[in-house]
């Protein structure tokens, strides 16, 4: 039996574990910068730690996975690996990427598009027109996508826009931090490049940061490869452990995360203290009525949900985006909140007590 023949829940279990006998059930942290003879160096030739984990999440997301020392870290080894001319990018999305593109832009790098991502019409009229305007013409365009978008759970229709881009030649790169591996299967939709920032569900405890990219093009594998090296964003030994040990049980967390927040997202939808109320996953976005002050207070007033900018983890976290320069164009009582393994009925409790006190 492949990996294709396996579930995702028994890939995540089974994937990168040491097969001889005598070895140990898990592959263990390996804690070491160089080896004797001709291994090499780890910063060139990896480790085993990070080759377990990689492997595991490329047989999850149909690809090859390369693993660095963050999210951001991954994100910029994607921009340096395709070198585009001109960026399309949702103009709601997360805002590392978006600064990281921006200063990109000031320094004369590239030039960044920003598109209405559930618009699809928009979204191909702006490809079209980038490809046009680049002097590479397509080679030098990348669609860049957010599926759901960070803060705001808007959704792409992933499929089409892979399918346009290819057709004209243009390179796809999907960010599927909030769908995981689990909620989404972007190369086999078409995309080019996925990443994810492993810091959140893939790693799901809130104690360690990794980003990882995943590819099926071996060019573009290799180029991530040459940007791992030269610019040495490399995962630490221990944050590969710990994301593989969490990436184990992410497919029943984000089942059972996605549930409750389900459930959630119906009664925020039914309280006369919120204007509108979003979910995708184990996540939720919702508008408080009343504007930032209030959706502050909101935040403020949890017992249970910790206010925390972070999220994906065991624990239910919520803030109100709108504060942060780079998310300024939301919704000033937006509250974005990632739902955790908590009782529902706990959960709702602390939100029902927190939107009564926040008046």
């Amino acid at each position: 039996m492949t990996d294709r023949e396996l579930s995702p829940r028994t890939i995540a279990v089974t994937g990168g574990r040491p097969t001889g006998s005598g070895e140990p059930l898990n592959t263990p942290i390996v804690l070491a910068s160089n080896y004797r003879g001709e291994t090499g160096y780890s910063r060139t030739h990896g480790t085993d730690t990070w080759r377990a984990l990689e492997d595991t999440v490329g047989a999850l997301e149909g690809g090859r996975c390369l693993s660095f020392a963050s999210g951001m870290a991954a994100a910029s080894a994607i921009v340096h690996a395709l070198r585009p001319q001109i960026v399309v990018v949702p103009s709601v999305s997360y805002l590392g990427v978006r600064a990281l593109l921006g200063d990109l832009t000031d320094a004369g790098t590239l030039t960044t598009v920003e598109v209405t991502i559930e618009n699809t019409l928009d979204v191909i009229g702006a490809i079209e027109r980038a490809e046009r305007t680049a002097s590479r013409g397509a080679d030098g365009v990348v669609l860049w996508i957010e599926t759901p978008t960070n803060p705001t759970l808007d959704e792409a229709d992933l499929a089409r826009l892979c399918r346009e881009a290819k057709a004209r030649g243009i390179r796809t790169v999907v960010d599927s931090t909030f769908a995981s591996p689990v909620g989404a299967q972007p190369l086999a939709d078409g995309a080019d490049v996925v990443f994810h920032s492993g810091t959140k569900f893939i790693g799901g405890h809130s104690d360690l940061m990794i980003g990882l990219v995943c590819t099926n093009d071996d060019a573009v594998m290799a180029a991530l490869e040459r940007v791992r090296v030269v610019h040495g964003a490399t995962p630490g030994s221990l944050e590969a452990f710990l994301a593989l040990r969490g990436l184990r049980t992410l497919p029943i967390r984000y089942e059972a995360s996605s549930r409750t927040a389900a459930e959630l997202a119906t009664r925020l939808g039914a309280h006369p203290n919120v204007e509108s109320v979003r979910q995708i996953g184990p996540m939720i976005s919702f508008v408080v009525a009343g504007g930032a002050d209030v959706a502050d207070r909101v935040c403020a007033s949890s017992r249970v949900i910790v206010e925390a900018t972070s999220l994906g983890g065991v624990e239910s976290t919520w803030e109100r985006r709108n504060k942060y320069p780079g998310d300024a164009h939301v919704n000033p009582g937006l509250v974005r909140m990632s739902v955790g393994l908590e009782s529902v009925d706990d959960l709702w409790a602390d939100i029902e007590s927190a939107l009564a006190n926040s008046r």
